[in-house]
């Protein structure tokens, strides 16, 4: 690859030449770059500083001690801050090549004062955009897309992480620091120039700008280092000699503190290869970590061999065949690969374009991952998602026995200690209808909400209306990943109970107006038992009831709460005031938004359930409601009449009337019905059976005037082809009988008649109904068509019997 960069892009200034030390000294990075880091500590050991600026959270300052014991890296900073408008969580990685780490490190080896000099991670200009702020330093590349497209273009790569590798890091240890130094401020500046950045990174370089200010007031003759992103770097430049304009200033700038009222806070936790790597989905830094790794600790040949070792070593682990010809020609292909590219080295991109060049003889569905960038998603061949892992790395960091942490992190090892579960490897089986057995189901799923791994429930109650008693937990104690959650989970609160009822009202207000509050997660605060803690989600969770705009949704949160608030024998919630206020407001709702429900043919399932759910509260829970059966009953009224209301719910209206002890006379709705549409009266029988079923299988009116008698008749006089349109719909209207009572609907059927039969025979025919039904009406459309040509047989025939046949031997 060329040593040179090509003309910038128009409309950018070309970068300052490098320049000799001096008092401030500007080193832009590239996060997680190997090389970066190289520079970094040759440049500490060689200047030696006063002091080392490094782009990080400023309110990290007086905790440095903390992050400099000795911990196994990879680490991270995880801060989180909430108030009442607004959450944000970042992580801060650091790895053992990180420029920021080596900064540090070295830095306080070489006696230099170390600061961090950014805003805090909770600051709206580090975290004010949530997409973009997901990790501490988003990718900002996409900011000068024109001039990394030129310069791929120049090289022909075809992302930048191979424009990086072919620039920076193949120069391997051996490069000349003041070469390596000269290309990324040349780097820098073409991707930067003088362009104008947005205001959240302003407000970033600015307050970057007054430490470096503040430092060289400090610093006397000796240089002063700032390490910081290279995006920043020549905004930096400027912005210091603005500032060497000013007087000195007392004191460093001030650290800015979170308002009143909000939580916030940084505590380390471990971090892993898998979480930094870009294809698993972190926004900045370098993809491949496992693979740098090896470039940090060797050279680039060490790294492609190494590379090239860990990739045999997988795919043979997993079974896929690899042979030794296999490897000798992706060898030979990623060196010639290198050398046709102009690298002294094989690079990660030469390295992984010579294997799958040697081992992957199929058509591809999809481009290698490694060429388009973003994360590796599904469809790759299972060759490449093996090489992707093993550039990845498996490497997981810990941290030292020494680093404080949140109080929830040792609030929840005394709780597990105290129950028994601390220590555990058999399946953990809790009896629910016991109170100790309880408190553990509490705890579990405390951490459950909390994402915090290390236990999973394999059975127990489904939901508030689940007649189960048991609930069994297989422990993993050994789960990755469950120090690192727990820590995260400290930002919710210090205790457990408390944590998980900060979660659980962070996901209902995640969930919004639109969404709804699912039952699921009621059911969560249940499980919970969060106490006087969940008093507060319950009472905003009623208010957030009557926001709710689908109807089924709301229809199983009142199935599920009005169960709880009636049978509840296991988490001492039945008749509870706060679940109540609950029922009341879905009640309301259920009826207004049924009211207003308008419609074409089919039958929505969802909202008839919701309706037969309101019309179990105004039969159970009456004092709750602020709607009376009366009051229910001429809404239903207004909507079995509403000729724009679905026919399932006019029907399911109906029901709730007769239900609820105010039925009317059947007979003109269905003949309406009849008279509109075929298929109309099935779906007004749906909703009829949904929410009047008893009164409809216990209807012993007189002779004509018994609903079933009724839909008899209408069903009896309809013409065949109305019938077969309508057929489906009758079918599913009747599915909501139990055998018993459908037998019972027969027999009335039969008794109607006049004739004599089994009942339990009609509702077993040897085939499906319908077919039977098509199958006929198949055959009159067949002898119709015969007669109409003449081909059918003639009157005497069809009057004639049947010969007998002859008997056989």
């Amino acid at each position: 690859m060329p040593a040179s960069l090509p003309d910038r892009p128009a409309g950018q200034s070309r970068p300052a030449p490098a320049t000799p030390p001096a008092p401030a000294v500007f080193l832009g990075v590239r996060h997680h770059s190997p090389a970066c880091a190289r520079l970094v500590a040759h440049t500490i050991r060689t200047l030696r500083p006063a002091f080392v600026l490094v782009e990080g959270p400023a309110d990290m300052n007086d905790r440095l001690d903390e992050l400099l014991l000795a911990h196994t890296l990879p680490i991270a900073v995880f801060s989180h801050y909430r108030d009442a408008e607004r959450v944000a969580t970042s992580w801060a990685p650091l790895c053992d090549y990180s420029p920021e780490w080596i900064a540090l490190r070295e830095g306080h080896a070489a006696g230099a004062e170390v600061r961090f000099v950014d805003l805090p991670a909770w600051h709206p200009a580090v975290a004010g955009h949530t997409e973009r702020y997901a990790n501490r330093y988003a990718d900002a590349e996409a900011r000068y897309a024109e001039a990394t497209r030129r310069l791929c273009e120049h090289f022909a790569v075809d992302t930048v992480d191979a424009l990086w590798d072919g620039l920076f890091e193949v120069l391997g240890p051996d490069a000349d620091p003041e070469e390596l130094r000269t290309r990324l401020d040349t780097y820098f500046g073409l991707v930067r120039g003088d362009a104008e950045a947005d205001a959240a990174d302003r407000a970033r370089e600015e307050y970057m700008a007054s430490w470096v200010h503040a430092a060289l007031a400090r610093a006397g003759d000796r240089p002063v280092l700032v390490v910081t992103g290279g995006f920043h770097q020549p905004a930096l430049r400027t912005l210091s000699a603005r500032y060497a304009q000013a007087a000195a200033p007392a004191d460093w700038p001030a650290v800015p503190a979170p308002p009143d009222g909000a939580l916030g806070g940084s505590f380390l936790v471990p971090y892993s290869f898998r979480q930094l790597d870009a294809f698993a989905g972190y926004q900045s830094g370098m993809p491949s970590p496992g693979y740098y790794q090896r470039l940090w600790e060797t050279d680039p040949q060490g790294a492609g061999q190494g590379l090239l070792r860990a990739v045999t070593e997988r795919l043979r682990a997993r079974g896929i065949p690899l042979s030794t010809a296999g490897l000798i020609a992706a060898r030979s292909l990623s060196q010639g690969l290198a050398r046709l590219r102009g690298h002294p080295y094989e690079t990660r991109v030469d390295v992984l374009d010579g294997l799958a060049g040697a081992l992957i003889a199929d058509d591809l569905d999809r481009p290698l991952p490694w060429t388009t960038g973003g994360t590796l998603g599904a469809g790759n061949h299972p060759v490449v998602v093996e090489m992707v892992a093993a550039c990845t790395g498996d490497a997981v960091g810990r941290l030292h026995p020494g680093t404080p942490l949140p109080p929830l992190v040792h609030d929840v090892a005394a709780r597990l200690a105290g129950l028994g579960l601390a220590d555990t490897d058999a399946p953990v089986t809790l009896d629910l209808t016991e109170e100790e057995d309880r408190s553990r189901s509490r705890a579990l799923h405390r951490l459950r909400v909390l994402g915090v791994p290390g236990f999973t429930r394999v059975s127990g109650p489904a939901d508030g209306t689940d007649p189960v008693f048991t609930e069994v937990w297989e422990p993993r104690p050994a789960a990755g990943g469950r120090e690192a959650a727990l820590i995260e989970a400290g930002a919710y609160g210090a205790r457990l109970d408390e944590a998980a009822a900060a979660r659980l009202g962070e996901r209902m207000s995640a969930a919004g107006p639109e969404a709804g509050a699912p039952a699921d997660l009621l059911f969560d605060a249940v499980q919970c038992g969060a106490g006087a803690l969940c008093a507060d989600l319950l009472t905003a969770f009623a208010a957030r009831v009557g926001q709710v705009g689908d109807l089924g949704r709301l229809g199983e949160m009142l199935s599920a709460t009005l169960s709880l608030w009636r049978h509840d024998r296991v988490y001492g919630v039945a008749r509870d005031q706060l679940l109540g206020g609950v029922v009341r407001s879905a009640v309301d709702r259920v009826i207004w938004l049924a009211e207003g429900l308008h419609g074409g043919p089919g039958v929505d399932l969802a909202a008839l359930r919701a309706l037969e759910a309101a019309r179990d509260a105004l039969r159970y829970a009456p004092g709750l409601l602020s709607v009376t059966p009366r009051t229910a009953a001429e809404a239903a009224a207004r909507i079995s009449r509403d000729p724009r209301a679905p026919a399932g719910l006019r029907g399911a209206a109906f029901g709730l009337r007769w239900a609820l002890g105010v039925p009317d006379d059947p007979g003109p709705v269905v003949q309406a019905l009849a008279a509109t549409a075929a298929d109309a009266l099935g779906d007004w029988l749906t909703g009829l059976f949904a929410v009047a079923r008893e009164e409809v299988a216990h209807d012993t009116g007189a002779e004509e005037h018994s609903l079933i008698d009724v839909v008899d008749g209408v069903v009896s006089a309809l013409p065949e082809p109305d019938f077969l349109v309508g057929l489906p719909a009758l079918r599913q209207a009747f599915a909501f009988f139990p055998p018993r009572e459908r037998e019972r609907i027969a027999e009335r059927l039969l008794e109607r008649r006049r004739l004599r039969g089994s009942a339990r025979s009609l509702l077993r025919t040897p085939a499906d109904p319908l077919l039977l039904a098509r199958a006929r009406a198949l055959e009159e459309n067949v002898t119709r068509l015969l007669d109409r040509h003449g081909l059918g047989p003639s009157p005497a025939d069809r009057a004639a019997p049947a010969p007998h046949p002859e008997p056989t031997r």
